[in-house]
C-alpha cells in the first residue's frame, strides 16, 4: 500500500513503512521510499521517529555497492508484543509473539470437558506468567490480546462430550467480555478457524494465493475463506464454515437429517472410532496413530474424512473461483500428508467438467495456527495501515 506525503498522514505513513519492513525484511531507506511511494526525506523522518520509539533497529551497513554504504532498517523484536489465546473444545492454547511474529511464550493445556471457570482461571495464570517473564518495561509494550474460539462453543456437545450444564454455561458466556474483565489490555475476538486462516495468510502459504478455501482439521473440522487477498467471513460468520456442509441431498427417508462434514472428518470422530474397538485415544500429533494397532482405524477414518473433504471441495469449487485449497490441522505432519494424499485421490472420483480442479496445498502453520492467528489480531489493530494491506501485499 502506498503512503501519502501529506503531513496529516503521519501515523498512517508510519504503519505503511512498518508493514513494508514486515513483508520484505530489513531494507535501506531508499528501498523503503521506492516501495511505499514516499519521498526519501519523509521515510528518513519516519525511520528516525520509529528508532526513537524502539519499533525498528539498524542493521550492519551493506558494503560493496556503488555509492555510500546503505544501512538496512529492520523490525525490533522487542518493539511490541502480542498475546494470543485459543479456547478449544479439547485444549487451551496461550502464546506470546514479538514484533516480528516469533514466539516468546507457548503453553497448551489439554482437557476433557472444560468448564468456563476452570478455563478462564487457567488463562489468568498464564497472563501473569507472561508479564513476569517480560518484566515491567517490556510488558508495557504488549499491544493487546487476541482471543480465538468457536462461535457456538456449546454446540455439538454430544460429539465433543460436553455435559448439558457445561454446554449451557458456555452458550451463556460472552468470552471476549469475560476476558476483557480480567485485563487492562484491549481484547480482540475472532472465530477460531478464521484466526487460523489469518495465520496462514500472514505467515504461511496463503501469502502467495489470491483466493482460496482454508480447511482446518481439528476436534471439529472447520474452515475459512479468502477472497482477493482478504479473509471473508460474511455478515454472520458463515463464509468458509465447511464443517456444517451437508454430505448428501436431504429427503424424508433420512431420520435426523443429513450428516454434516464435521461428523465424518473431525478428530472427535476418530476418537469415537478408536474407542469403539477398545483402543485408547491418542493426541492428534502422536506418531502411533500411524502404527499398529491404531493404524487400521486411523486409515479407515482417513478414507472417510478424505471422501467428505473432497465432496466439500468439489461443491465449493462450483460456487467459488479458487486458486487453491489449503488443508492444515491440529495433527502431526505424517498424518496431514497422508490425509492430503487421500483427498487428492478422492477428488479424482468427481467430474470436473465445466470447472477448474483446485490445487490442494498443505498448510504451513500446523496445530498452532489458531493461537498464532489470534496473536496477530492486536498487531494488526495497532500497527497495520489497513486490514487488507496487513494481510497481503
Amino acid at each position: 500500500m502506498p503512503g501519502s506525503n501529506h503531513l496529516g498522514m503521519r501515523e498512517f505513513n508510519e504503519r505503511v513503512v512498518l508493514h513494508a519492513i514486515r513483508l520484505h525484511g530489513s531494507l535501506p531507506k531508499a528501498e523503503l521510499a521506492r516501495l511505499t511511494n514516499l519521498s526519501t526525506q519523509t521515510v528518513s523522518v519516519i525511520i528516525n521517529r520509529l528508532l526513537e520509539e524502539g519499533f525498528v533497529v539498524k542493521r550492519e551497513s551493506l558494503r560493496g555497492r556503488i555509492g555510500q554504504p546503505s544501512q538496512p532498517i529492520a523490525l525490533n523484536p522487542d518493539g511490541a508484543f502480542s498475546i494470543g489465546v485459543q479456547i478449544g473444545r479439547r485444549n487451551l492454547d496461550v502464546a506470546l509473539i514479538d514484533f516480528t511474529g516469533s514466539p516468546r511464550y507457548r503453553k497448551s493445556i489439554v482437557y476433557g470437558a472444560p468448564s468456563v471457570d476452570a478455563v478462564f482461571g487457567e488463562i489468568g495464570e498464564h497472563l501473569e506468567r507472561i508479564e513476569d517473564q517480560l518484566g515491567f518495561d517490556k510488558s508495557r509494550r504488549i499491544s493487546g490480546i487476541g482471543l480465538a474460539a468457536p462461535l457456538a462453543f456449546g454446540g455439538w456437545r454430544e460429539l465433543v462430550g460436553l455435559s448439558p450444564q457445561d454446554a449451557d454455561a458456555w452458550t451463556r458466556t460472552n468470552m471476549r467480555e469475560r476476558l476483557q474483565g480480567m485485563t487492562r489490555l484491549p481484547v480482540a475476538f475472532a472465530k477460531d478457524t478464521a484466526a487460523a486462516c489469518v495465520a496462514e495468510l500472514v505467515a504461511g502459504r496463503g501469502r502467495h494465493l489470491k483466493s482460496y478455501l482454508y480447511v482446518f482439521v481439528d476436534t471439529l473440522i472447520g474452515g475459512g475463506l479468502v477472497i482477493n487477498g482478504q479473509p471473508h467471513a460474511g455478515m454472520y460468520g458463515n463464509a468458509g464454515a465447511i464443517g456444517s456442509m451437508p454430505l448428501a441431498v436431504a429427503d424424508r427417508t433420512r431420520p435426523g437429517g443429513v450428516q454434516q462434514l464435521l461428523a465424518s472428518a473431525s478428530l472427535a470422530t476418530l476418537d469415537d472410532m478408536l474407542a469403539a474397538v477398545g483402543l485408547d485415544s491418542l493426541a492428534a500429533g502422536d506418531p502411533r496413530l500411524l502404527q499398529s494397532p491404531w493404524e487400521p482405524v486411523t486409515r479407515r477414518w482417513m478414507q472417510e474424512a478424505a471422501a467428505a473433504i473432497a465432496f466439500a471441495i468439489n461443491t465449493s469449487s462450483c460456487l467459488l473461483d479458487l486458486d487453491g485449497v489449503i488443508v492444515d490441522g491440529a495433527v502431526g505432519a505424517p498424518l496431514l500428508a497422508a490425509l492430503i494424499d487421500a483427498v487428492r485421490l478422492a477428488l479424482g472420483n468427481y467430474s470436473w467438467q465445466g470447472i477448474m480442479r483446485p490445487e490442494i496445498i498443505p498448510g504451513a502453520i500446523g496445530r498452532d495456527a489458531k493461537v498464532i492467528g489470534a496473536a496477530y489480531l492486536p498487531l494488526h489493530a495497532n500497527f497495520a495501515p489497513g486490514y487488507e494491506s496487513f494481510l497481503k501485499t
